[in-house]
């Protein structure tokens, strides 16, 4: 049986773990303070239940996400077919001193071991602060355009579509 869309145990397909585990940026989704949509592409750093974001001190999404902590976040792919991992949830933001130990993990990922550590070094200064902002998925989605369609349909389903 396929799973439906927005069921957590999605996160544990082959598609939501490569994802999961890649280096494509996240984008975030969220409300701004003016009540518009942001999005916003950032690393992250999955730690098996949260998708973790670290950001700089007085971020503008900071105070928007606590005002509206409901947020959306997709993580794709740039080849075709396409991958998708959709995924919703509430951001829970915590101050940090120092550096988001999940931004270090990220940047090692993203750069490598040791590209990964000078980067973190350059920011890493007496009296920085920053924001850990994670989210536990409420809700999941998948799309591979191969296996699983839009809506959670399989592709027999998907090419009847509209049929009766």
């Amino acid at each position: 049986m396929t799973l439906p869309q927005g069921h957590l145990d999605l996160l544990k397909t082959d598609v939501a773990q490569r994802l999961l585990g890649s280096t494509e940026l996240a984008r975030l989704a969220y409300v701004a303070k003016d009540g518009t949509p942001r999005v916003f592409p950032m690393m992250f750093h999955w730690n098996g239940t949260e998708i973790v974001f670290g950001t700089f001190a007085g971020a503008a999404k900071i105070k928007a996400l606590r005002a509206k902590p409901d947020v959306a976040i997709t993580i794709d792919t740039p080849s075709t077919p396409p991958e998708v991992l959709l995924l919703r949830g509430r951001a829970e933001v915590t101050d940090v001193d120092g550096v988001v130990p999940e931004y270090a993990l990220a940047h090692k990922r993203y750069a490598g071991e040791e590209q990964g550590a000078k980067n973190v070094a350059e920011v890493d200064r007496p009296g920085l602060r920053m924001a850990r902002i994670a989210v536990k998925p409420a809700w999941v989605g998948v799309l591979d355009f191969v296996t699983r369609m839009s809506g959670g349909l399989t592709p027999e389903e998907f090419a009847n579509r509209g049929q009766g």
